[in-house]
């Protein structure tokens, strides 16, 4: 056998174990870190605003369609349903809810400093948020590490992150909810949510949110056709 044909085989074998590491590596964003899927779930949907958000199934529709590029992973949901009762602290460390978003599209990513693609998406995320913030829309990044807010805090002024307000959760019990719902893998997880606090789309895993794509994915959202 020549010595080019032996070359071959190990090329192969090279290129399959590129292949195993990188779906490794993919795997690892839902295994590793701080999500124990232990804290018991309460119902999120709200009930008395699913015959509404069943309506919305054209939007979702339209909403995924436009999901292309480096989005193309979002699902449009199927059915849509509401999430109102998703909660959650604000800002000023109170409680609140999607509810409380109404009138606002709103792009809700649950995230932790633990999770590596959560913390390289963050600037795209407050990059998207400076680009399309406005009081109809909002990038919405709920931080659900454990313990106090030292390390996401400090994550978050050290990586330069202005646009983005500081949303938390630190009982991890947002993740169980929507694992609870099959919208949550592992992190990150994304929604895209209807002013009136209808799923439209949702996606477990990182992408670019600092792109066209992602822009045009938020204008779609929110445009006026259902």
């Amino acid at each position: 056998m020549s010595k080019q044909k032996q070359k071959f085989p190990a090329l192969r074998l090279v290129v399959l174990a590129v292949a195993a590491g990188a779906i490794a590596g993919a795997i690892a964003v839902y295994v590793k870190g701080g999500l124990d899927g232990n804290t018991a779930a309460t119902p999120i949907v709200a009930e008395a605003g699913n015959a509404a958000c069943s309506a919305k199934q054209a939007k979702a529709k339209t909403v995924g369609d436009a999901a292309t590029g480096h989005v193309a992973a979002m699902l449009a949901a199927d059915p849509p349903r509401s999430l109102k009762n998703l909660g959650f602290n604000g800002p000023d460390g109170n409680r609140m809810t999607v509810a409380d978003f109404s009138g606002r599209v709103v792009l809700m990513n649950l995230w932790a400093t633990w999770c590596t693609p959560c913390r390289e998406e963050m600037p795209a995320l407050d990059a998207l948020q400076a680009a399309k913030g406005s009081d109809r829309f909002e990038v919405v990044a709920v931080n659900v590490d454990r313990g106090d807010d030292e390390k996401p805090t400090t994550f978050l002024q050290e990586t330069g992150i202005r646009s983005l307000s500081y949303y938390r959760d630190a009982s991890m019990k947002i993740f169980n909810d929507l694992k609870s719902q099959g919208l949550a893998l592992g992190l990150p997880v994304t929604l895209l949510i209807g002013e009136d606090g209808c799923l439209l789309a949702h996606m477990n895993g990182p992408a670019e949110w600092g792109s066209p794509d992602a822009e045009r994915l938020v204008e779609a959202a929110l445009s006026d056709s259902d």
